[in-house]
């Protein structure tokens, strides 16, 4: 913003220099803002505070990504779960702000029927009501001012576990994640929990 102040400031300065004298002595072409060298002095300052903040920013900010694959361990009965967790990539720790879920049911003919972005409870009071149980279908982890700390590595944080019934039964389940960085600024993910569910099957783990 100062950046900004500071540019209007300037083309105000360069208008007035190229005015006649008769023209500046007149209202409002005779107020004068700032004398052209400090002026150009406080511009380069602060266009080279941009310019760093900016280069900061781009060095810290999160490489929000996810995987995911079937596995066991956290519905009931030890079957086959489709496992998706959200991973940092960057080299900084960020927190999550916001977690919201949109909930796809297969409708009865070919259009799909869409719920409101909502939080976990929300989402999962639509599964529930679709016929879906928790623990047993699908869990869903709540997160708020989370750190996500960035490793750098394949590590990710759980954000749920669907069975094959949920795999059939719902179209698609959207997960939008937002996050802080250390300066402050707001980084969005959003992704389909269910994508490449259905064109991939559970491994047996060798033993």
């Amino acid at each position: 913003m100062l950046l900004v102040v500071l540019t209007a400031v300037l083309g105000w300065e360069i208008v007035r220099a190229n005015m006649t004298e008769a023209a500046r002595a007149q209202w409002p072409w005779r107020l004068q803002l700032l004398d052209m060298e400090p002026l150009g002095s406080l511009l380069a300052v602060a266009a080279g505070a941009v310019l760093a903040r900016a280069q900061y920013a781009r060095t810290v900010r999160p490489l929000l990504g996810w995987r995911a694959d079937w596995k066991t361990g956290h519905l009931r009965g030890g079957v086959p779960e489709w496992q998706v967790g959200l991973l940092n990539g960057g080299s900084h720790t960020v927190v999550v702000e916001t977690y919201e879920c949109q909930v796809v049911l297969r409708g009865e003919g070919e259009q799909p029927v869409v719920s409101p972005w909502t939080d976990v409870q929300g989402a999962a009071g639509v599964l529930t009501g679709a016929g879906l149980t928790v623990g047993e279908d699908f869990q869903l982890v709540t997160m708020g001012n989370f750190p996500l700390v960035g490793t750098g590595s394949y590590e990710t944080a759980m954000l749920g576990a669907f069975s094959q019934r949920f795999v059939d039964e719902v179209e698609a389940l959207h997960l939008r994640v937002r996050v802080v960085d250390v300066v402050g600024d707001s980084h969005e993910r959003i992704l389909d929990a269910l994508k490449g569910a259905r064109s991939t099957s559970y491994q047996r783990p060798v033993t």
